[in-house]
């Protein structure tokens, strides 16, 4: 082989890869959650739990007013402080780690979950910031 066949076929390989994984959280995004704009998601917050699922230092950041903070990566150990009797709102960055967790949620029992589409780095609404 070349090594531009080579090249040419390393590619292909990533690009079908990054290809199936974004199908793979497309398909779990809309089997386990609702995917909404921001419109949806504002209008639903009110009644919901809003949780932001990034890194407290991402949170800490900056956040959606209103939300409360599970990161993703102690969503398991934390998953009781999550009412299953009321919707949940997720977001993070852009939707990646949102789509898992609502995945996680979902085989724990529960029903009502939504996930932000655009994110936080895509939200125009209001924001808190810590000092």
């Amino acid at each position: 082989m070349t090594l531009f066949r080579t090249i040419t076929v390393a590619l292909v390989v990533v690009f079908v890869v990054i290809g199936l994984n974004w199908l793979y959280y497309e398909i779990m995004g809309k089997r386990s959650a609702k995917i909404v704009s921001q419109e949806e998601f504002r209008e639903g917050m009110r009644k919901a739990q809003v949780i932001d699922v990034r890194e407290k230092n991402e949170f800490d950041a900056g956040h959606i007013m209103g939300a409360r903070n599970i990161p993703f990566t102690v969503l398991k150990q934390s998953i009781t402080a999550i009412r299953k009797d009321q919707p949940v709102y997720l977001y993070d960055s852009t939707k990646t780690l949102s789509v898992r967790a609502a995945n996680k949620l979902r085989k724990e029992g529960y029903k009502e979950i939504y996930v932000l589409k655009e994110g936080y780095d895509g939200w125009d609404g209001k924001t808190k910031k810590k000092n």
